[in-house]
C-alpha cells in the first residue's frame, strides 16, 4: 500500500524525521542492501552482484510551493546515487523502500501530511513486491511518483508547564503557523532549551499529542511539560587527569557552587578548559540527579594530550635569501597547565640587499623569544604572560638590535571581549639616516579587543574592533610619549550560504607627546605592504629622508631615500569575497593609506593599491594568494607585489 496520511491521524515527530531529511549524499563504492560501507577508486569493484538502474521522478504541481519538487528530489538517495550500481535486486528493493521513507519524511518537513509516495520498479509498486523479488531488465527502470497533497498549517496549540509561563506563539507555535515537522521540532526544542536556561535541568514532556486533520488541513499540537524547579550547582568532580591537578581543573572550569544551573555556564567551562591546551578532549555535564543537599553536581571528563611539542620550518627567496624557524615547548610545567615556549628564527641568509631599489643590509635577521604562561592568576578567565626577547631587524626604514622583557596579564571579559595589559622593558640600538642611537624604554601597552566574527580565519559576518594605548618613557632620553591606534573590521554576507561576502577595514593611529626624531623608529607608524596597503613595498608609504647625503653632514648614506616613519596613520581596505565554488573564492580588493609626520594624517600623500586574489578554503582556513599593483608607485615600489598566506587578508 502507498504511504499516505489518514484523514485524522496522530503523529510522532521525533528528531529522526529531521535527520532523515539531510541532503542525499552519493553512495560510496561498496553498497549492500542500499547501505554504504567502504569507498574505493573503482566504484563497482566491491559491489556484490552490481545492478544498474535508471530513475525518473514525477511530482504533481504544488502551486503554493515552487521549491517543493527540488526539495523532494534532493531527499532521494535513488536520485543521488543513480550512477552507482546497487547490490542485486535485493539491494535495489531495500534502497527503494528506504527512499520511500525519506520522501515521506520530506513531505512532512514541508507540512504535506496527506501526501502520497509511490515507487515502481520495473512497473511494479514496491508495496506489492515480495522481499525476494528479482528484476530482469538492464538497467532496471525505477519511477517515483509523488502527490504532495495540501499544505498544512498549525491549528490548535496548547502548551501547559504546570504554572510556569510558557508562550508557544513566541516560538512560532500558533494557529496558522508553519506546520512542517522540522519547524515544529525546532520550536519545541527552543522552548525546552529556554526553560533549561532558567535554571531547570530536568525539563521533561509528560504528554505530547500531535494530530493531522485532513478535513481541515490543520496540525493540532498539545504538550504537557514538567519544567522542574531551578536547581543550584553543587560540587564539581573531575575524571581523566593524570599529570594535571584535578583541583586546578575544577577551579579553571569556573562553575560556582550555589549559582543557579545554566547550560551556558557549562559550555563556557568547557571552552575555558580547552583553551588551556593540555587536553585533547573535554566534556562538562550536569549530573543526572540532584545530590542529597539539593544541589546539582557537575561532572568533568578530560583526556590529557602530549605536553611536549616542537616544530621547524624553512623558507627561500631569490631576493630575500634563505631562512629557518623552530620552536620547542612544554604545556604542563608544574601540573597546572603552565607552559613555556622557546622560538628562534633566522632569515635573509645569503641576501645582500633589500627591496627593488636596494638598500645594503649587514648579514641575516634573527629573533628569539622565551615565553612563559600561567593561567588562572586573576580567576579562570585570566592568564599571566611573561617573556624574554632578543633580535635584529633590517626593514627598509632602519636597522634595529633589541633586548626586551615583558610581564603582563590577559583577561577574557566574556566570549567577545578581552583586555591585555603588559609591562615592557627594552633596550634597543637603532640605525637610520641620522646615525646610530640607543634607547632604554619602559612601556605599558594596554589593548582592548571586541570580536563578534563568526570565524577567525574566514569570517562572513560580525565585527572586530581593537584599541591600543601604549604610554612609553625613554629613560636615557627623558622622552615620554603615548602611541594610540584604533582598528575596525566589518563583514557582511550578501547570501545565506556565505558565498558573497563584503569586508571592510579602517585603521587610525596617532603618537602624542614627542617630536618624530625623539621617538624610536620601530614605534613610529609606517604604511605599505601585505598587512597595510597591498601593491606597495613594506613601509614604503609616507615621508622619506633625502635621496642624497650632503658631504660632511654625518648622515648615513645607506639610508638615503628611506622612510622616516610618521606620527599618524590612516588605512582603509575593502574587498569582495566571491565564492566561485564551495572551495574557491575570487577576491577583488582596493587598499588605501598614508603615514604623516603630523598628528593628523596628511592625505596629500594618500596612496591607493588595487588587485585581485584567490582563496582556497580548507578546514584550517583559507590559503590566500593576492596580486596587487600600486596605483601611485614611489621610488621603492615595484610594478606589482605578490602576497601569500593562510587566512583572509583581514
Amino acid at each position: 500500500m502507498p504511504l499516505r496520511a489518514r484523514p485524522v491521524v496522530k503523529l510522532v515527530l521525533v528528531a529522526a524525521v529531521a535527520s532523515a531529511l539531510a541532503p542525499a549524499v552519493p553512495a560510496a563504492a561498496f553498497e549492500l542492501f542500499g547501505m554504504k560501507f567502504f569507498e574505493a577508486d573503482d566504484e563497482t569493484a566491491d559491489v556484490i552482484d552490481p545492478l544498474n538502474y535508471t530513475v525518473s521522478v514525477t511530482v504533481l504541481p504544488a502551486p503554493d510551493d515552487a521549491g517543493l519538487a527540488k526539495a523532494l528530489k534532493s531527499a532521494s538517495t535513488l536520485v543521488a546515487d543513480k550512477d552507482k550500481p546497487v547490490s542485486g535486486s535485493l539491494g535495489l528493493l531495500s534502497k527503494a523502500k528506504n527512499d520511500r521513507k525519506r520522501l515521506v519524511a520530506a513531505l512532512f518537513e514541508n507540512a504535506r501530511y496527506d501526501g502520497l509516495v509511490e515507487i515502481f520498479i520495473q512497473g511494479q509498486n514496491i508495496a506489492d513486491l515480495p522481499p525476494d523479488a528479482t528484476f530482469s531488465a538492464r538497467p532496471v527502470p525505477v519511477s517515483i511518483r509523488i502527490t504532495p497533497g495540501p499544505k498544512y498549517t498549525l491549528g490548535r496549540v496548547a502548551v501547559s508547564a504546570r504554572g510556569v509561563p510558557v508562550h508557544p506563539d513566541t516560538y512560532g507555535l500558533k494557529p496558522g503557523g508553519d506546520a512542517g515537522s522540522a519547524a515544529v521540532l525546532k520550536a519545541e526544542g527552543k522552548m525546552f532549551q529556554d526553560l533549561r536556561n532558567e535554571g531547570r535541568p530536568f525539563v521533561a514532556v509528560t504528554n505530547r499529542d500531535i494530530v493531522a486533520d485532513a478535513r481541515t488541513d490543520r496540525l493540532d499540537y498539545t504538550a504537557d511539560i514538567a519544567p522542574g524547579d531551578p536547581v543550584p550547582f553543587g560540587q564539581t568532580y573531575v575524571d581523566g587527569t593524570k599529570d594535571v591537578d584535578p583541583g586546578f581543573v575544577a577551579y579553571m572550569a569556573g562553575v560556582k557552587a550555589g549559582e543557579v544551573f545554566s547550560p551556558e555556564e557549562l559550555d563556557k567551562a568547557r571552552q575555558r578548559l580547552l583553551k588551556l591546551g593540555v587536553f585533547s578532549s573535554v566534556g562538562v555535564q550536569e549530573a543526572k540527579a540532584q545530590a542529597p543537599d539539593g544541589t546539582l553536581p557537575v561532572q568533568i571528563q578530560v583526556a590529557e594530550r602530549k605536553f611536549g611539542f616542537y616544530g621547524v620550518g624553512a623558507t627561500y627567496s631569490n631576493t630575500e635569501g634563505a631562512g629557518a624557524t623552530g620552536y620547542v615547548g612544554y604545556r604542563n610545567l608544574f601540573g597546572r597547565a603552565e607552559s613555556i615556549r622557546l622560538d628562534a628564527s633566522i632569515s635573509r641568509i645569503g641576501a645582500s640587499s633589500l627591496a627593488t631599489t636596494p638598500r645594503p643590509i649587514d648579514g641575516p635577521d634573527y629573533s628569539g623569544s622565551l615565553v612563559f604562561k600561567k593561567p588562572g592568576v586573576l580567576g579562570p578567565d585570566s592568564v599571566y604572560i611573561g617573556s624574554l626577547e632578543v633580535g635584529r631587524q633590517q626593514p627598509l626604514a632602519y636597522d634595529r638590535q633589541y633586548y626586551a622583557a615583558t610581564s603582563g596579564v590577559e583577561y577574557q571579559i566574556d566570549t567577545q571581549q578581552k583586555v591585555d595589559a603588559t609591562l615592557r622593558g627594552e633596550y634597543e640600538e637603532i640605525t637610520d639616516y641620522l646615525g646610530k642611537r640607543d634607547y632604554v624604554l619602559g612601556s605599558l601597552p594596554v589593548t582592548y579587543t571586541y570580536d563578534s566574527r563568526d570565524k577567525e580565519l574566514n569570517p562572513t559576518s560580525g565585527f572586530y574592533f581593537q584599541a591600543l594605548a601604549e604610554p612609553t618613557y625613554g629613560f636615557n632620553t627623558g622622552t615620554p610619549f603615548v602611541k594610540t591606534r584604533l582598528d575596525g573590521r566589518s563583514y557582511l554576507s550578501l547570501t545565506d550560504s556565505g558565498r558573497f561576502v563584503l569586508a571592510g577595514r579602517l585603521a587610525y593611529g596617532t603618537i602624542f607627546g614627542a617630536n618624530l626624531n625623539d621617538i624610536p623608529n620601530d614605534r613610529r607608524f609606517y604604511a605599505g605592504g601585505g598587512g597595510s596597503v597591498r601593491g606597495y613595498e613594506y613601509q614604503s608609504i609616507g615621508p622619506y629622508y633625502p635621496d642624497n647625503v650632503p658631504p660632511g653632514s654625518g648622515y648615513n648614506s645607506d639610508f638615503e631615500n628611506t622612510p622616516t616613519g610618521g606620527l599618524s596613520l590612516f588605512e582603509a581596505s575593502v574587498e569582495a569575497r566571491i565564492g566561485i565554488t564551495d572551495n574557491i573564492q575570487i577576491v577583488p580588493f582596493l587598499d588605501a593609506g598614508t603615514a604623516s609626520t603630523k598628528l593628523v594624517p596628511d592625505f596629500s600623500n594618500f596612496k591607493l593599491g588595487a588587485g585581485v586574489g584567490a582563496r582556497y578554503l580548507t578546514s584550517f582556513g583559507p590559503i590566500r594568494l593576492d596580486v596587487a599593483i600600486p596605483l601611485d608607485p614611489g621610488p621603492r615600489d615595484a610594478g606589482y607585489q605578490i602576497y601569500a598566506g593562510i587566512g583572509q587578508a583581514f
